[in-house]
């Protein structure tokens, strides 16, 4: 157990999704390393992981060389199949977290910078197998997953944990949240949210 009052237990890893092509982004740069408020869209998003409290961060990395900045909580796993969709990057996330001794994973997404640390921590906190964030009624990740569902979770395909949420609402724990939480996928999301 850690000294740090602000760390979270050691049994929550998050995983932050950072594998996809960005095929709708038509900028200069893949939509991950774009300026976004002074920062790169990625580094927010891992950023927030960090500042939340976990004691290790998965990054599963992909089309784009993120180039993260060195950290010791930080644990990088490269996709080799990225276009096969966000399932490959899932299990190879909770994989990776599995061998780092998780109990439960926080899964986020490397293009939603909007996601700050005390929503990533609130997800992580809250009771239950399986925890997400409500924006007024809208459910979005980051999403707890505890390890007693990840064998239900897609193998293929580009799902995520959104099938389980919506398949087995009785096991979800919606985390009222105040802000939205977009993805940046286009270049007018881009500029619509700077």
């Amino acid at each position: 157990m850690s000294d740090r009052p602000d760390l979270l237990p050691g049994g929550l890893v998050a995983v932050v999704l950072a594998a996809g092509g960005g095929s709708r982004f038509a900028g200069p740069t893949h939509k991950l390393l774009a300026p976004f408020r002074g920062r790169r869209v990625v580094d927010h998003s891992v950023t927030a992981a960090l500042d939340a409290g976990f004691s290790r961060v998965v990054v599963v990395t992909g089309e784009a060389d993120l180039g993260l900045a060195p950290d010791p909580r930080l644990s990088i796993v490269g996709n080799p199949r990225p276009l096969d969709g966000q399932s490959t990057s899932l299990q190879l996330g909770i994989g990776r977290a599995a061998r780092l001794g998780a109990t439960a994973v926080v899964v986020g997404l490397g293009d939603a910078p909007l996601v700050d640390p005390a929503t990533w921590r609130s997800v992580a906190l809250a009771e239950g197998p399986l925890a997400i964030t409500d924006v007024d009624g809208t459910l979005a990740p980051p999403t707890k997953i505890d390890a007693s569902l990840w064998s239900v979770l897609p193998t293929e395909g580009d799902h995520g944990a959104r099938a389980l949420v919506h398949g087995r609402p009785e096991l979800v724990t919606r985390v009222p949240c105040t802000s939205l939480s977009p993805d940046i996928d286009t270049e007018e999301d881009l500029a619509r949210w700077s």
